[in-house]
């Protein structure tokens, strides 16, 4: 796997989806990763940390850039939980867990965020703005509700699949209401 690609392609596609989500500073964005699935393998058997430190840094750095919170999601391991920065767990009033994520139990991009983010915490509920999935890890249970998938230009990123998430408030009042163009 070129180490070169996966990040030029990371950034590709993180560029993408946040100019289609149009996510702004102080939103919330989630990451759903497989580096098993980037890898060519089945996802959760073929973990891969160089991966993950490649994908992961790419997106922290572009969405920190912008005042974007970024929230990593766990495997089923640790019950889907979320790697965020203790900062954000305070100002949204997250209950922070107790566990610190491993290869096989949290996955590679939990393990390089560990790494990165200044003071790491495990929450285990999120609402956030938009979001990427690269791998198929169903990150649709941390996004608001309406969701709206988002096509971005590059479809995989290694061998896995990549899809992604934004939302619109909902429409409520039926037949009467108008809403904003």
């Amino acid at each position: 796997m070129d180490l070169k690609i996966i990040e030029s392609e990371t950034q590709f596609i993180i560029d993408d989806v946040i100019e289609k989500s149009g996510i702004k500073a102080g939103q919330v964005f989630v990451l759903g990763l497989s580096s098993s699935e980037v890898n060519g393998g089945v996802i959760g058997h073929n973990s891969s940390a160089e991966i993950g430190e490649v994908i992961v840094g790419v997106i922290y750095r572009t969405l920190k850039k912008q005042g974007i919170d970024l929230a990593v999601q766990a495997c089923e391991h640790l019950n889907r939980a979320l790697l965020v920065e203790s900062s954000f767990a305070q100002k949204s009033q997250a209950e922070i867990v107790s566990v610190i994520p491993k290869l096989h139990a949290g996955g590679s991009g939990q393990v390089a965020a560990y790494h990165l983010f200044e003071h790491p915490v495990e929450i285990e509920h999120i609402t956030a703005h938009a979001g990427l999935d690269i791998g198929d890890t169903a990150i649709g249970m941390h996004i608001k509700h309406v969701q709206i998938p988002i096509r971005p230009n590059i479809k995989t990123l290694g061998a896995a699949h990549v899809t992604a998430l934004t939302t619109r408030p909902k429409l409520i009042g039926g037949e009467r209401a108008s809403y904003k163009a």
